[in-house]
């Protein structure tokens, strides 16, 4: 029998649509699963007549496969990709390639790389991003790693990726150690931001305008023709629009408590180790944890009482012909100068990333990377791509001209929508904390001044002065000089 051109380990959801993919543009597939009734079924079913044959055990596949032997492991993050590979590697030789693509934290894959690298295996962590439709047709994919395995791999899984408007693939070398997997850890907590954002914007047109589903259904499919195109301003139109069998909506039916994976709040954390103001992702995440306590959120709003929405909005040049125009206006600026801030930290993160591990990250190409095939793909990436050509040192997005004249266009909207949402007690701790993060970027001088003061005053930190060289410090005696 012929070998085939690659294994996969795993045949959850991701993992059959990418055997199908990889099938599709002529790559023999070796699947092998925990579940052996799981696998059969499978090939039985979707993957009846498709070049994709069963391996009973790590070693069976690990035999199926042409040289130098490339599996792809499709399993949960952490400890199971470390069982995986224990499996794996006695039936692998030197100059082998593992590819982990699932969404592990960049901190193991570092270390998974150093470790199979002194027994001769290459490794390869991989953020693929999309879902099942784009493992199936063409997911955004982000590999890192072992640099020296990519020439052997990079030709197969450009072909199966995405590809932009003018076909370059949405696939490229990110970095070495862990890289690629810390990229889509990124690319994940914009994700989670964009959406946060997105049900912020859903929230202040049910609630403060008293909007029906049609009404905002019609705006996000207006919004998806301009800056805010994007995979999920559509999807966000079409879930508006969608009804069950009884002919109401969907969305009013569902329980408004979040789930997540974890890779927002990675992101988040490391935010926070490396210094960096990541103020909207962390409020994503907060906001999805603050849903999750549903029945405490219920008690408070008898205890407490419900504000939100209980005043709506009213807007003086509102026109009621066209639902309030002029505001929606301004909660599409809200929604776009928010974006951009979300986008601005997460390369900012990026940046004191690389620093901090020695990795040459391409910032333009990671943008080309997300451009397509991935869940927070849309036009405004295009932008960061051309922001990146014109400056590749660019410290922040926000000093970019083409974003720092969008932010000036949207700022007055942006401020009136989250005005209004305060006053209508309709929490937006996204899109206010962006406002407030835009704000302080832009300060040229901040009260930390007075924080310092306190912190010497008990604790004897020191400072240092504006009318001295910067890293000189002082210590006052406070009590000393008191005024009583």
């Amino acid at each position: 029998m012929p070998k085939q051109s690659i294994g996969l380990v795993g045949i959850g959801v991701m993992g059959r649509s990418l055997a199908l993919n990889f099938e599709r543009n002529g790559f023999g597939v070796a699947a092998y699963d925990r579940t052996p009734e799981d696998l059969t079924a499978w090939l039985e079913g979707p993957a009846a007549g498709k070049n994709i044959v069963p391996a009973a055990s790590c070693e069976e596949l690990a035999a199926s496969l042409e040289s130098p032997r490339k599996v792809l492991l499709m399993v949960p993050a952490g400890a199971p990709v470390d069982a995986v590979i224990e499996s794996l590697t006695p039936h692998l030789e030197s100059g082998d390639i593992i590819i982990d693509g699932g969404n592990s934290h960049f901190a193991d894959t570092a270390r998974r790389v150093e470790s199979l690298r002194a027994e001769g295996i290459r490794f390869i962590g991989m953020g693929v991003s999309g879902g099942e439709e784009g493992a199936l047709w063409g997911p955004s994919m982000m590999p890192g790693g072992a640099r020296e395995a990519w020439d052997d791999v990079s030709a197969m899984f450009k072909k199966i990726a995405a590809r932009t408007g003018d076909g370059v693939a949405c696939c490229d070398w990110i970095g070495e150690g862990g890289a690629g997997h810390f990229v889509k850890m990124v690319h994940n907590g914009i994700e989670y931001g964009d959406m946060q954002l997105i049900c912020e914007v859903y929230d202040v047109m049910r609630r403060g305008l008293g909007m029906s589903n049609d009404a905002m259904r019609e705006v996000f499919a207006e919004w998806n023709g301009g800056e805010l195109e994007s995979y999920l301003i559509e999807i966000t139109r079409d879930i508006l629009g969608t009804k069950d069998d009884s002919g109401e909506y969907v969305v009013d039916k569902i329980l408004d408590a979040a789930g997540q994976k974890g890779t927002g709040m990675w992101t988040a954390i490391n935010a926070l180790e490396l210094g960096q103001p990541l103020t909207l992702i962390g409020e994503a995440v907060f906001a999805r944890n603050l849903s999750a306590i549903k029945e405490e959120r219920v008690e408070a709003a008898r205890t407490l009482g419900d504000a939100a929405g209980a005043t709506k909005i009213e807007v003086s040049d509102a026109d009621a012909a066209d639902g309030y125009a002029a505001f929606i206006d301004d909660l599409r600026s809200a929604l776009y100068a928010a974006k951009i801030v979300s986008y601005a930290q997460g390369y900012q993160l990026m940046r004191a990333a690389a620093v901090e591990h020695g990795w040459k990250l391409d910032y333009g190409a990671v943008a080309l990377v997300w451009r397509g095939g991935c869940i927070i793909r849309s036009a405004f990436l295009g932008d960061i791509k051309k922001a990146y050509e014109r400056e590749p040192d660019l410290v922040n997005l926000l000093l970019d001209p083409f974003f720092s004249d969008a932010m000036a266009r949207c700022e007055a909207g942006w401020r009136r929508v989250v005005g209004a949402a305060v006053a209508a007690g309709i929490p937006t701790p996204a899109m206010s904390s962006a406002l407030a993060f835009f704000d302080g970027y832009r300060a040229a001088r901040l009260p930390a001044n007075l924080l310092q003061a306190q912190r010497d005053y008990f604790g004897a930190h020191t400072y240092e002065r504006i009318d001295g060289a910067r890293g000189e410090f002082h210590h006052t005696d406070w009590q000393a000089g008191k005024v009583d």
